[in-house]
């Protein structure tokens, strides 16, 4: 046995320090979705996620998760017999579909990623945007059903567990003046949430490796960006499709003020402990 394996470990933590002493304090919104995937399994994957936030946390950073559910909502829609229809890339939701969709996030996906998170203490707490008024919502379009857009963040709730070191589990599920339930984009979600609380980072978790300035070049990854730049590439057609929404939330949160934001490949092992604590990084940043 040689000492290379120690070695390496003990220059990564090294290497680790000084971002572990410039985050302490420091907000994190990371955007978890369905298909920010690791290791041989969705288990696999949710535990080394849930090991990465934990670091985070313990190390002062003070995490919070947003998760949406779309392939989970899909699976219990097709059970139940409802086919789902999509327009724009938004799927029709009429008053049986908001429930199924509250069912899923806050009775299913949400306690997963709580769960997986205290197997190591008891540190996540699961809330909905329902709770304390935490996301206010608008009907998007009435042809749309009960689909919504942000109106407004209220992030006491967020702020009181923050405040009490733990860490804020969100379902993006809001709800209007009158109560009504709407399901919204987690993209959008999680990037208003960022710039309600000041965060430092705003991340998030997919399954590619960044943003490519050619489509089909893998060289052509774009490690910095600006939103300005991205803007550009919107325009142009670049980048489209379910890429447009999280692009969009990056350039809003970081002109809103949020430092840095983030698009990371979730399939990578510990890719979010690879992007905050090394000096190369991962994926696409854009400040």
């Amino acid at each position: 046995m040689t000492l290379a394996a120690p070695a390496e470990r003990a220059a990564t933590l090294v290497e680790a320090l000084p971002y572990i002493r410039r985050f302490a304090g420091q907000v994190v919104v990371v955007k978890y979705g369905g298909n920010a995937l690791a290791g041989a399994s969705d288990d696999d994957a949710l535990a080394l996620f849930a090991q990465d936030i934990v670091l985070m946390h313990q190390v002062g950073m003070r995490p919070v998760v947003v998760h949406g559910g779309g392939p989970q909502i899909s699976e219990l829609l097709g059970r139940l017999g409802k086919t789902s229809e999509f327009r724009n890339g938004l799927r029709v939701t009429d008053g049986d579909t908001i429930d199924i969709v509250r069912m899923v996030l806050i009775g299913q996906v949400n306690p997963q990623l709580v769960a997986a998170i205290n197997v190591h203490g008891p540190l996540a707490v699961g809330v909905s945007g329902e709770d304390a008024g935490l996301i206010r919502a608008v009907a998007r379009d009435a042809d749309l059903g009960f689909v919504g857009d942000v109106e407004s963040i209220n992030p006491m709730i967020l702020n009181a567990l923050l405040a009490d070191e733990f860490i804020p589990v969100v379902a993006t599920i809001g709800t209007d003046a009158s109560g009504q339930a709407f399901n919204i984009n987690a993209d959008a979600v999680a990037g208003a949430i960022a710039e309600a609380l000041g965060a430092e980072k705003l991340v998030y978790l997919t399954d590619i490796e960044g943003l490519r300035r050619v489509i089909d070049d893998p060289e052509s990854l774009i490690r910095q960006t600006t939103p300005a730049e991205l803007d550009g590439l919107m325009a142009d057609g670049t980048i489209a499709g379910g890429m447009i929404p999280k692009v969009e939330s990056c350039t809003h949160a970081v002109r809103g003020g949020v430092r840095r934001a983030h698009i990371l490949d979730g399939r990578i092992a510990h890719v979010l402990l690879l992007e905050i604590f090394t000096d190369e990084g991962i994926g696409t940043m854009i400040q």
